[in-house]
């Protein structure tokens, strides 16, 4: 294991980590340019190196990519990359009151930790639990969105009809176009451009981004508040490893359930941050911060974004069966390279895999420093730029990178639509999180339940594929618990109420 540490401590391999790293922290930090976009493009370039430093430049980009969108996340509220959508939650209202610096601090070592423990699992443990993402198929697919969709319940206490009329509405704007199976055409009016419906990461740029930009212009105050007296670099870092370490069940937590989720096939960053954000809640002893500048939703949602990316790898290198699409993009660079995927790749292939891993690994490590100085010029930048600045330099930023997805005008007009209709339904007290939660979530649900209903037609026996599998049937009941639980924490709130009352009039 020595001669594959000091062969990705290189020179060469060190510079082309550092490297790659901070372009995928800038590319990440920019809304529509996602760490997929990136490494599609970058991976011709590395056709003529090494295969160790190709793999470690593209798994750089990758990992620095995913940590990146924390910072458009908390500074703009909006998502650099899907995978940051659970960071707006706490991550801009600390911003907006001033802890920006502090916030980001936070995600960095969330992000650090959770990339870190991905790669030590990846190195560890991926045999078993290759066979463990083997083991799900559509129907557990179909219940892991219907989990997610859970999630509505939680995010949306105190309103939770309109948290299910925006998860429904969300629901609406993941079925626009062609049919995932089948390729029936849906809400489409009879307009080409909705025929290939629409893209999640325009949807995510206009529900989060236009809805800020139109608040900056129809209000007057500052867009975030810049404290008289600011903490030094060192303060802000030692507060940021106190809450850290206040948080280490919820950050192990976070990083576990990051690394499960991304060893499963195409489930994805997105879903393993708001699963993470999820339990992170409703393990708090007090939920009902979280939304509002929580430090423990920014340590869920970064640990947990970030360990996707070493789960993973987990299926792409032992299975030849990518976790995410970056992963695939990553798994075609391998075969170019003469890398035999399967079984056998740690013992015919270990000098490469192994290098490649270590150089992950300190990749991921490199985040820290990095992060931490990007981020404290980042947040005063954005603090102390003027409105007049400011607000052409989002929109532009948006259109550019929404513009960039397909090279699409049409995408454009789409991602403007739905940021002004998520502005009107906020202004109406709807969350857009639900929303998300319908867009991101919709057409996972749907192929799931499409093939299961097709296996199950095929089997004579629909009920079975849908409630007859273990995994299926854990995961029903961590549904019905997390639908249930905010049932019990309101209950919870008002038995003492009714205890002081009975109390009060037998006084």
């Amino acid at each position: 294991m020595l001669d594959f540490v000091l062969s990705a401590l290189t020179p060469l391999n060190l510079f082309l980590a550092i490297v790659s790293v901070v372009a995928g922290v800038v590319i990440g930090a920019i809304p529509g340019l996602t760490a997929t976009m990136a490494i599609a493009v970058l991976t011709p370039f590395t056709f003529t190196m090494a295969p160790e430093a190709a793999l470690i430049t593209l798994a750089g980009i990758y990992m620095g990519a995913i940590y990146g969108g924390c910072f458009a996340a908390i500074l703009v509220n909006t998502p650099g990359t899907p995978s940051s959508i659970a960071t707006t939650f706490d991550g801009f209202p600390m911003a907006k009151r001033g802890q920006g610096q502090l916030a980001v601090n936070i995600a960095t070592l969330a992000s650090v930790f959770g990339g870190v423990f991905s790669v030590i699992v990846l190195l560890l443990l991926s045999p078993p639990l290759a066979r463990v993402a083997l083991a799900f198929g559509p129907p557990e697919y179909f219940w892991l969105a219907v989990l997610g969709l859970a999630l509505v319940a939680s995010l949306s206490e105190g309103q939770l009809l309109k948290g299910l009329l925006g998860a429904c509405l969300g629901l609406l704007v993941a079925f626009v176009g062609s049919a995932v199976i089948g390729g029936d055409m849906r809400f489409t009016f009879d307009q080409p451009a909705l025929v290939g419906g629409v893209n999640v990461v325009v949807a995510l740029i206009g529900l989060f981004c236009i809805p800020v930009v139109l608040d900056l212009i129809t209000r007057r105050d500052h867009h975030l508040h810049v404290p008289e007296e600011p903490a030094s670099a060192r303060e802000e870092l030692g507060a940021a490893v106190g809450i850290l370490a206040s948080q280490k069940v919820n950050l192990v937590r976070s990083a576990s359930i990051g690394t499960l989720v991304g060893a499963l096939p195409a489930a994805g960053g997105a879903i393993g941050s708001l699963l993470a954000y999820s339990e992170a809640r409703r393990n708090a002893r007090n939920p009902e911060d979280y939304g509002k500048g929580e430090p423990g939703g920014i340590v869920a949602s970064e640990a947990a974004n970030n360990g996707t990316v070493g789960g993973g790898f987990i299926p792409t290198l032992v299975l030849g069966i990518p976790g995410t699409p970056p992963d695939a993009i990553i798994l075609g660079a391998l075969m170019v390279h003469g890398v035999r995927i399967g079984p056998n790749l740690f013992a015919e292939h270990g000098d490469i895999v192994y290098t490649f891993i270590f150089g992950l690994l300190i990749a991921t490590i490199l985040m820290l420093p990095v992060g931490l100085l990007v981020g404290r010029y980042a947040f005063r930048l954005i603090a102390n730029i003027q409105k007049t600045a400011l607000i052409p330099g989002i929109l532009l930023m948006t259109i550019l990178g929404t513009y960039a997805i397909h090279a699409s005008f049409a995408d454009v007009l789409m991602m403007l639509s739905l940021g002004f209709v998520a502005w009107v339904l906020t202004k109406a007290g709807f969350a857009i999180a639900p929303i998300v939660l319908g867009v991101v979530l919709g057409p996972i649900a749907e192929q799931g339940f499409v093939q299961s209903w097709l296996i199950g037609n095929a089997a004579g026996n629909i009920p079975a594929v849908f409630f007859g599998r273990p995994i299926s049937i854990g995961i029903i009941v961590l549904i019905v618990l997390g639908l249930l639980w905010p049932v019990y924490l309101s209950f919870k709130k008002r038995k003492p109420n009714t205890s002081r009352s009975v109390s009060n009039a037998a006084l």
